[in-house]
């Protein structure tokens, strides 16, 4: 039995399959990864500074730029690609325990899953926290100010430091957000981790979760990851060509 027709087996015979997906499945979507060769961090290894929460913190500067790259992000306008439609259709197949997404730009959801079926592990774009009290807003009433001028937008109720609620470097995640995220790892039959590089932790750390518990891991990514060799199978394939048709099986 080849690889492929393995996979296409465990799909169809999974209760609980649990997707963790990383920039690698939303560069179909023009969304531009970190890491790869046209990468975000590639292209410009200074533009980590903006994603580092103590330079946040202590450089309004850097707030500044942030601000505006949060109006000019490509998730504003990015749609859905195959391969998240792939997801959907086995959420629809009653296979998908939990999509857990290192991306913050909400193509899971606009493609179709459920909201309570998708893990944000490193948070969202499209909402603001208040660094000191907490307060939640929406990222398009903060851009508002920007455009009106305030080019960094203080929280309206305590006057604190506002971000984006995503996850920056030397920033705790939030420790709901990661039980959920682990225990969708830990009773999971097939973990699909698909276009990450597993190496950001500790999201990678599910797939250790996940193998120790007995899940078939299937790595679906264009380069190597430090979880090759423990993988059951490995897919080099482009993600928005090979998902859809290996969970087509789940219909099968």
């Amino acid at each position: 039995m080849d690889s492929e027709a393995a996979v296409k087996g465990w799909i169809r015979a999974a209760e609980r399959v649990t997707v963790l997906t990383g920039a690698g499945i939303s560069t179909e979507s023009g969304i531009p990864d970190f890491r790869g060769p046209q990468g975000v961090w590639t292209k410009n290894p200074e533009a980590q500074r903006l994603f580092t929460l103590q330079n946040y913190v202590k450089d309004p500067e850097v707030r500044r730029v942030a601000w505006r790259n949060r109006g000019d992000h490509p998730a504003w306008a990015a749609r859905p690609n195959a391969g998240h439609r792939a997801l959907v259709d086995l959420e629809r197949a009653g296979r998908l325990r939990a999509v857990v997404t290192q991306n913050i730009d909400g193509l899971h959801q606009r493609a179709g899953n459920s909201t309570d079926k998708v893990i944000e592990i490193h948070g969202t774009l499209f909402e603001v926290d208040c660094l000191d009290c907490g307060r939640r807003t929406t990222m398009r009433e903060n851009l508002l100010r920007v455009d009106e001028g305030d080019a960094d937008p203080a929280c309206l109720v305590c006057g604190g430091i506002q971000k984006a609620a995503t996850i920056s470097f030397g920033q705790a995640l939030r420790p709901d957000v990661l039980r959920n995220a682990g225990e969708a790892a830990a009773d999971c039959d097939l973990l699909l981790a698909v276009g990450t590089t597993l190496q950001v932790h500790p999201a990678a750390g599910l797939v250790d979760v996940a193998v120790r518990a007995g899940a078939h891991l299937v790595i679906v990514n264009r380069d190597p990851t430090p979880y090759d060799a423990v993988a059951a199978a490995l897919v080099r394939e482009p993600i928005g060509e090979a998902l859809p048709r290996l969970v087509a099986a789940a219909a099968a």
